[in-house]
């Protein structure tokens, strides 16, 4: 990796670092108490507001000061979790590396933050389908634009050039879909190291597969 692509990393994890550093910790505790009541089994959409506040041992009048209502607590933690990751998978595909390794090396990223954010991604991946219909749709545009931004990074990269930007998006889509799926089992906290060694190989493999057939694809009547 060239200086200057140091210098960017560690630029924007300042800035993430800043952002974070500028919320207030009453804020936080109600983002991380919400998170915590899901991870014990419980759907966003059941959980009540005075709830949520005594569980951040904070008054309910005191969450006012920072979200409207439950739903917009909840689309500031999608927020929060796409764009952090959405940055780093950017960086990681900037990086000079051949493509076989830019998946490992995307799918090494991937893994690190669900284990690092593991109740922020167990709440995306529980409440894509069965949240609230406001964090539903907040969390399919934040799947469209890592799917946009990938496709963007890919034809920047000169990669699978042959593809219409139609297809190249598909393409992505099925690559976003893959990583997502996949979240529920990586977090899976009974796993041993080696059946969490198998796993990323297999999401890594499954991936370049999808690249793969990305490479052989042509437009029917084409040729």
């Amino acid at each position: 990796m060239t200086e200057r692509k140091h210098r960017s990393r560690r630029s924007s994890l300042e800035r993430m670092r800043d952002a974070r550093e500028q919320r207030t910790p009453t804020r936080e505790r109600l983002m991380q108490a919400a998170l915590e009541l899901v991870a014990d089994g419980r759907g966003f959409g059941s959980l009540g507001l005075r709830e949520v506040a005594r569980a951040a041992g904070v008054v309910p009048t005191a969450f006012y000061r920072h979200f409207r209502d439950m739903e917009d607590l909840g689309l500031a933690l999608v927020e929060e979790g796409g764009l952090t990751l959405r940055r780093l998978l950017r960086e990681a595909r900037r990086d000079d590396l051949p493509a076989r390794d830019i998946i490992r090396h995307s799918v090494g990223i991937y893994v690190e933050y669900l284990r690092a954010h593991r109740l922020h991604m167990r709440f995306i991946a529980g409440e894509r389908l069965n949240g609230p219909a406001r964090v539903r749709d907040a969390i399919r545009r934040e799947v469209s634009r890592f799917s946009e931004d990938m496709a963007e990074d890919l034809r920047a990269l000169d990669f699978l050039a042959h593809l219409p930007p139609r297809v190249m998006r598909l393409v992505c889509d099925l690559v976003v879909a893959t990583m997502l799926d996949a979240a529920g089992d990586l977090l899976d906290d009974d796993l041993s190291e080696r059946e969490r060694e198998r796993l990323f190989d297999a999401l890594v493999e499954r991936i370049r597969l999808i690249f793969l057939g990305a490479g052989a694809w042509h437009e029917e009547g084409a040729g």
